[in-house]
């Protein structure tokens, strides 16, 4: 598990939090959402869940199998001193069991946002809807967020 410094930065939670989603680890994700019961998740599809309890059912559910392939790209990052806002692009296999393989490339638009927080910096936010159009064939190395 990657350790999120106290006094680390809004990109290094958000780098925890995609490796923690690789790894399948709703533990470590959980560490990095913001101790308030204000917190709120959305799930491409999915209703608006509220608090730790809701969002820690959800990615127990997701995760059930193990770990997502998630690969978070072409970061646009709006930040002050107290807050910060990321929006990527994720890059990640999705189930067609249609399919040849039963997985097609997809990808997602994600909003996430952080505090500042006395524990550092923490998740309040992570907001995924399904991105119009056609996944890309390749994300380009460059644009790549970690």
């Amino acid at each position: 598990m990657k350790k999120v410094k106290l006094n680390g930065s809004a990109a290094e939670v958000e780098s925890a939090f995609y490796d923690a989603l690789n790894r399948g680890d709703v533990e470590a994700l959980m560490k990095l959402w913001a101790d308030d019961d204000e917190i709120v998740c959305i799930h491409p599809g999915g209703p608006r869940l509220h608090g730790h309890i809701a969002i820690q059912s959800s990615w127990e559910a997701i995760l059930r199998k193990g770990g997502l392939q998630v690969r978070p790209s072409r970061l646009y990052e709006a930040h002050n001193l107290m807050s910060a806002v990321h929006t990527v692009v994720e890059g990640t296999t999705g189930i067609d069991p249609s399919g040849p393989t039963g997985k097609e490339p997809a990808h997602l638009l994600a909003s996430n946002v952080y505090l500042k927080t006395p524990q550092g910096w923490r998740m309040v936010l992570h907001h995924v809807s399904v991105a119009p159009g056609p996944a890309p064939s390749a994300m380009p190395a460059a644009s790549s967020l970690h």
